[in-house]
């Protein structure tokens, strides 16, 4: 089989075993594409949306917005070739040489120093969070502190320590986010919300 008869067959299967929903067909395309990254269907009752979230992230990536990623596996998940086409470059800080440096420097982890790092790319673009809760607290309290301005929050950490906190503090912002409720998450995910989003961009008039 060819890799789009098997993917168009892998979404026939995930819409048959998932069954009825109230999903918008947009917010559908999403849960459909994470379920597939993970074979996971869970995600069909944890996932959550701002109710502007999906027309934000596809307006950001209409108009060539940076899309900033909190680790290089979220980066190198993200089709980028189909993102050229709008002119959208995506970034990570993690390996940045001063990142590391603030971080031992602060005694914190590279995640957080990489957001500050981030500030003035993800203005009004897509920040991605698939693996660090740091990164994702962090995020929400410069959002309190006007500080930062992304357009759309991609929030979803792994993980036992502060994965499931981050997210629900994200929620409770009421910032334009894609999240979900509890401890799954991971950069494959995170990066497959990001390629539904830009298939949706393409598809638009």
């Amino acid at each position: 089989m060819k890799p789009d008869e098997i993917e168009r067959r892998s979404f026939e299967i995930i819409d048959r075993e998932a069954g009825l929903h109230d999903f918008t067909a947009d917010q559908w395309a999403i849960v459909q594409r994470m379920i597939h990254t993970s074979a996971d269907f869970e995600y069909k009752q944890n996932i959550r949306f701002h109710p502007e979230a999906v027309a934000i992230g596809i307006d950001a990536i209409r108009t060539g917005k940076t899309i900033i990623t909190d680790t290089n596996m979220a980066r190198a998940g993200i089709r980028t070739k189909d993102l050229r086409e709008f002119g959208v470059s995506v970034k990570c800080f993690m390996d940045d040489p001063e990142v590391h440096k603030r971080a031992k420097a602060n005694g914190t982890t590279r995640a957080k120093a990489a957001v500050d790092a981030a500030i003035s790319d993800m203005e009004k673009g897509i920040y991605v969070i698939g693996n660090a809760p740091t990164a994702l607290l962090h995020l929400v309290q410069l959002l309190a502190d006007g500080k930062a301005q992304p357009a759309l929050i991609i929030g979803l950490p792994v993980g036992f320590v502060n994965a499931a906190e981050s997210k629900t503090a994200l929620m409770e912002t009421n910032f334009p986010y894609i999240s979900n409720i509890g401890r799954k998450g991971g950069s494959n995910v995170a990066a497959s919300v990001v390629n539904a989003l830009t298939k949706l961009a393409m598809r638009k008039p």
